[in-house]
């Protein structure tokens, strides 16, 4: 085990250090001063025009997680010619997952009123996550209420769910039998109304911004699960909404692969934020 860990490490090293496109830095931008909570912006070098702005949402169960094991992806997808933004936020147990969706809403308005700076196209916001990211990505997407809180409009354009865990925690949760669905009860409490009420399934309507789903084709079980029922809903009102099983890929490996700026997802991706 400490071989393949130290072997897999070696990898990812020689993978970030490849000469590829040069990309501009700003780091431990703080959004929130309240709970001093922090966000990098990841850049295109030499920008003639505004680029489109990803914000980044990292997973880890809602427990466990930072901004700077994802530099990565925030580099991977500035080389794509996208502004990607990756940021902190309050894991489990020092809030909820109403608190955890109010910090991305509160970054993603920090990004709307200052992405201009850093020449982000205010206009063109997606957001991006990945596992218990995705969920929370979701979340602000479909349930306007954590912008309204902020006193503005949704402005998300675009939600990408990589193997996003957690669409529908009230119907895991309400089947799941698994002693190991304790450590979600921090995070959703006992509350059967409040997992519905934290479950983006249930906000889907018309107006919700277009998905772009990736689940691995050898993820969890209840992962592709739960993304079937998620994207059984949404095509009710996104009939062609696109739904990629990556072929041979893990949960962990499913954001990981974004080290590779070869890796398939990168396209549609890319295609999927530049559709009009």
């Amino acid at each position: 085990m400490n071989y393949y860990l130290l072997s897999l490490t070696g990898f990812l090293m020689i993978l970030s250090s490849c000469s590829i496109k040069p990309v501009s830095k700003s780091k431990n931008n703080t959004y929130s001063s309240v709970y001093n909570l922090q966000l990098d912006v990841y850049a295109p070098r030499k920008i003639k025009d505004p680029k489109k702005v990803l914000v980044f949402v990292y997973g880890g169960n809602w427990i466990h997680g930072k901004k700077s094991l994802y530099r990565f992806f925030g580099k991977g997808m500035a080389r794509k010619g996208i502004i990607c933004v990756v940021l902190n936020y309050r894991l489990s147990p020092r809030t909820d997952i109403t608190g955890m969706a109010d910090d991305v809403a509160t970054a993603v308005k920090w990004v709307k009123t200052n992405c201009a700076s850093f020449h982000g196209d205010t206009n063109n916001l997606f957001i991006s996550g990945h596992s218990a990211g995705g969920h929370l990505a979701a979340m602000v997407a479909t349930d306007n209420r954590y912008f309204e809180k902020l006193h503005m409009k949704n402005p998300i354009k675009g939600t990408i769910l990589i193997d996003a865990f957690g669409l529908d925690m009230y119907k895991y949760l309400t089947v799941s039998k698994s002693p190991k669905d304790s450590i979600y009860k921090p995070t959703f409490t006992h509350d059967t109304s409040y997992w519905k009420k934290t479950s983006p399934i249930y906000y889907l309507n018309k107006h919700t911004p277009p998905f772009l789903l990736f689940v691995g084709g050898k993820t969890y079980p209840v992962i592709k699960q739960l993304n079937e029922v998620f994207y059984t809903e949404l095509k009710k009102y996104q009939p062609n909404a696109p739904l990629i099983i990556v072929k041979g890929k893990s949960h962990v490996p499913m954001i990981f692969q974004f080290y590779n700026p070869g890796a398939k997802p990168y396209k549609p991706m890319i295609e999927f934020m530049n559709k009009p």
